[in-house]
């Protein structure tokens, strides 16, 4: 009699199962993917790269056309420009065709005609620069005809150009303007004050709510409700009443603050140094402690009672 044993590794279905599990994960990856991971990436790429605001909008020519003159002066002309103010464009050429009712008379040298159709090879364009193509016409059909043809017509412009938000030329120089600045020590100290002094607080008050809510007592679910009330109200509502309650004008801290001769005039909690950081991270261990007594009281309950015996 042989003894049964039970299979070993993955099978059949516990594979297809695996492929579902995937499946059904894979939506939520893409969508964090998309809407966190993407950008950050995308902030690490930009931060190595010597870029400003003028380098946002890749480099590219734009072409304006217009109709002008009349008689045995009518020309189209054709303004191109540089939209890259740094970076260069290369092979720039310029295509349409004539509008019908007219004519080409004369043309630029580097405009190339086949019937209506032409192409004028602009050669490169530096940063900024801009270039002109006049087309001389004689008029054969009707002039309102042809004007309305020549502002439908839409001339067609190629290039290239060197994109520096997509190219692989990194470097290190806005991290040396940053750690160069004269601001960077002190928004170092604040960014410190702030992170430090918030976790701890945020911390040490949830450690304190957990305690007082760790015994039975009546009114304990609706204490527990109030304590969460920082964590769960929109941040904006809570800002803005903060903001009343400390107003140096006609916020009830004040008010109660100088009857009770604490002090003789309002205090600007949020407008001077360094009163306004402390009353920031005072705020956001207000608003975060509910994290941290939650989780803490979570793992205080948790602990089996003849442990503290």
């Amino acid at each position: 009699m042989t003894t049964a044993t039970p299979p070993t590794g993955t099978g059949p279905l516990g594979k297809r199962e695996a492929r579902l599990a995937w499946g059904l994960l894979f939506p939520t990856i893409a969508i964090v993917s998309a809407v966190v991971i993407l950008p950050l990436l995308a902030i690490f790429w930009i931060s190595f790269k010597p870029i400003g605001l003028a380098d946002l909008r890749p480099p590219a020519p734009v072409v304006r056309e217009a109709l002008r003159g009349a008689d045995d002066d009518l020309r189209l002309e054709y303004r191109v420009r540089n939209s890259s103010q740094s970076e260069a464009i290369g092979g720039v050429t310029l295509s349409d065709v004539l509008p019908e009712g007219v004519e080409m008379v004369r043309a630029d040298e580097r405009c190339v005609f086949d019937g209506p159709a032409f192409t004028c090879d602009l050669g490169d364009l530096d940063g900024g620069a801009r270039d002109e193509i006049e087309i001389f016409l004689t008029l054969t059909g009707d002039e309102g005809a042809v004007e309305q043809a020549a502002e439908s017509s839409e001339p067609e412009v190629t290039g290239s150009g060197n994109n520096i938000l997509t190219n692989f030329d990194f470097t290190l120089e806005n991290f040396a303007k940053i750690f160069d600045g004269r601001e960077f020590w002190g928004v170092m100290g604040v960014t410190l004050f702030y992170t430090v002094f918030g976790t701890i607080g945020a911390l040490l008050f949830g450690l304190f709510a957990a305690m007082l809510l760790n015994k039975e007592f009546k009114g304990q679910g609706v204490l527990r409700g109030l304590y969460l009330f920082p964590y769960v109200a929109p941040v904006i509502a809570v800002a803005f009443a903060w903001i009343i309650l400390f107003d140096p004008f006609s916020g009830s801290a004040n008010a109660l603050l100088i009857q009770m001769g604490v002090t003789e005039s309002a205090i600007n909690f949020f407008g001077e140094r360094p009163l306004a950081l402390i009353m920031v991270t005072v705020f956001e261990i207000w608003r975060y402690f509910p994290l941290s007594f939650l989780f803490i009281l979570a793992r205080m309950q948790s602990i089996d009672t003849d442990m503290y015996e």
